[in-house]
C-alpha cells in the first residue's frame, strides 16, 4: 500500500501546474519557524555540552546539534529548491554516524579503565 501513495503523490506533485509552470512552490510552514527549532535545539545541545559532564550525555548533545544544523540546510533547500542541501545533510549524517562509533568507542575504552565516564575524571593524558 506504501509504494501506491508514494507512487500517487509522486504523479501529484509532478502533475502540478504550479511545478509544471515554474511557479514557485507555496509552502504551508514557513522557513522562520523550521530555523526558529533549528536554533532552539542547538541552544539545547550547547547548553548540554557545556553543561554536562558525562560522556555519553555529551555526545548526545552534540548530535542534537548536528541535527539541528541538519534542519537548517533541509530548510533553506526547501525554501530555494535545489539539493544542495540534502547533499550536505547526508555527509553531515555519515560523520555524525563516525562520530557516534568511535565516541562511544573510546569511552567503553575508558570505562574499562577508570570504571568511571565522567569526563572530569578523564585525564589519562596528562603524567
Amino acid at each position: 500500500m506504501l509504494p501506491m501513495l508514494a507512487e500517487a503523490a509522486a504523479i501529484a506533485v509532478s502533475a502540478s501546474p504550479a511545478v509544471a509552470a515554474g511557479a514557485p512552490v507555496v509552502h504551508s510552514i514557513p522557513l522562520q519557524w523550521f530555523l526558529i527549532v533549528s536554533v532552539a535545539l542547538f541552544a539545547v545541545g550547547s547548553a548540554g555540552v557545556l553543561a554536562r559532564r558525562n560522556a555519553l550525555t555529551v555526545l548526545m548533545s552534540v548530535e542534537i546539534m548536528l541535527n539541528a544544523v541538519n534542519l537548517a540546510f533541509l530548510a533553506f533547500a526547501r525554501e530555494w529548491g535545489n539539493m544542495h542541501g540534502h547533499v550536505v545533510t547526508f555527509f553531515v549524517i555519515a560523520v555524525a554516524a563516525a562520530e557516534a562509533a568511535i565516541g562511544l568507542a573510546l569511552v567503553l575504552g575508558i570505562f574499562r579503565h577508570k570504571k568511571s565516564i565522567n569526563l572530569d575524571e578523564m585525564n589519562a593524558l596528562k603524567n
